[in-house]
């Protein structure tokens, strides 16, 4: 292999930051399950704890841990990436190393509800706002919308639970005219359906505890440093731009292009500490390097599944941007050209209570809160993950009385389509 040829995206799923164990030639990463690291002399230790060379602490920078997030920053075509204890603290840390109290956080509307709690709660107590703009609105509102304290655009590549695929081209290109990054959650497409800094994100999102694990036995979640934003041009980010105190250089000065992700590592991860535990990791590990072979079928399943359930009379709307009579279907073939992910929701013509008939009649599908297992899953919204919204609230946000998502797994699909119309039966009865 030439030095200048660079492996497909199925090749670096299972190599890409992958180093060989020193001391056992071990060909899979071990787990490095230790809270510490002994140093060489006095002064290693001095020099670990002044960031020039080696590991002082587990917390933000265990090696199990560092092969994962170089491998999901090197298929997100990221220059840095931090593994964490979960989608939630991914966020978090994310959004705490942008912004603080009384700044200004951009939001697209439709968003999975876990976040916008997170938005209306702990972030707002933080003193961090965050403004809501519809997805569809203009470029000229989404531009009024930017304050001197606006830190990012935050949205989804692909939102949880309706599928309403986001430009980011065009919000991308909004927010750099104001030297603002843009934050991309891309849980559900995984970068092998979808890219998010290809169209102009700088730091991208993941639960790690869905598709890229795949098997629903971990909680993690990771950040990507895309490696493009001008930190240094924004005048936003004094935190990266400015010396953290005498003698140091800044950020930018001393990682150029990965200052981010530097800075999120060595500053927020380490003081918030959400580690992730390194067994948690090489599970994970194990379902990246499955991941392209599991979302063809996991699209493939969900396209058939929905184009079926389209014509069931039991169902009013099927929210899948991959079927062509979806208004997301023209940015879903040019964002996601492989498929169009994996959830579909479906609207049951009898309400909450057709839903109840429906979940309650299911046999191989799980009703749980989970997406991206290997396993199929349902989940009625309404009087679950939205259940602390009032009825106009949940309305006003897509969530109608009969909605269940589904999120399709890598049985059988005739399988699945079966039990599903074992649950329509149901529910029309």
């Amino acid at each position: 292999m030439s030095e200048t040829h660079r492996p497909d995206f199925e090749t670096r799923q299972i190599h890409a930051g992958s180093v060989i164990d020193a001391e056992a030639q071990a060909r899979v990463t071990p787990i490095y399950q230790t809270a510490g690291y002994v140093f060489d002399s006095f002064d290693d230790g001095e020099d670990r704890f002044a960031g020039r060379g080696g590991r002082a602490y587990s917390r933000n920078d265990n090696p199990t841990n560092v092969v994962a997030g170089r491998r999901i920053a090197d298929l997100e075509g990221g220059v840095d990436g931090i593994v964490v204890a979960s989608g939630q603290a991914a966020i978090a840390v994310a959004l705490s190393a942008l912004a603080g109290v009384g700044d200004h956080v951009l939001v697209t509307r439709s968003l999975y509800e876990g976040t916008n709690e997170m938005f209306r709660g702990i972030l707002r107590r933080q003193g961090i706002e965050a403004e809501y703009v519809p997805d569809d609105a203009s470029d000229e509102e989404w531009a009024a919308r930017i304050r001197p304290t606006t830190k990012a655009l935050y949205t989804e590549s692909l939102p949880n639970p309706l599928g309403q695929v986001v430009d980011l081209e065009r919000l991308a290109g909004i927010a750099h005219a104001h030297g603002v990054p843009v934050v991309v959650d891309n849980t559900v497409p995984t970068p092998y359906l979808e890219r998010p800094i290809e169209h102009g994100a700088d730091v991208v999102i993941h639960s790690t505890s869905k598709w890229l694990s795949g098997h629903g036995s971990v909680i993690g979640g990771a950040v990507v440093d895309g490696g493009r934003f001008d930190w240094a041009g924004s005048g936003r980010f004094p935190q990266l731009t400015e010396q953290p105190r005498a003698g140091v250089a800044s950020f930018v000065d001393r990682f150029g292009d990965a200052a981010f992700g530097a800075y999120l590592r060595s500053v927020v991860v380490l003081e918030y500490g959400p580690t992730v535990p390194p067994t948690s990791t090489l599970l994970l590990l194990h379902g990246i390097e499955t991941l392209s072979l599991r979302m063809e079928r996991h699209v493939a399943n969900a396209q058939r599944v929905a184009e079926w359930l389209e014509q069931r009379a039991e169902v009013t709307a099927v929210h899948y941007p991959g079927l062509a009579s979806n208004p997301y279907f023209g940015l879903a073939q040019k964002y996601l050209p492989l498929g169009a992910g994996s959830i579909v929701s479906i609207d049951l013509a009898g309400g909450r209570d057709a839903a109840r008939a429906f979940i309650d009649a299911l046999q191989l599908i799980s009703p749980m809160t989970h997406i991206g297992d290997v396993r199929t899953l349902a989940i009625h919204l309404g009087s679950t993950i939205h259940l602390k919204l009032t009825e106009q609230e949940r309305l006003d946000a897509g969530i109608t009385p009969g909605l269940i998502r589904l999120s399709i797994g890598l049985e059988s699909a005739r399988d699945i389509i079966a039990d599903l119309e074992r649950g329509l039966d149901a529910a029309a009865s």
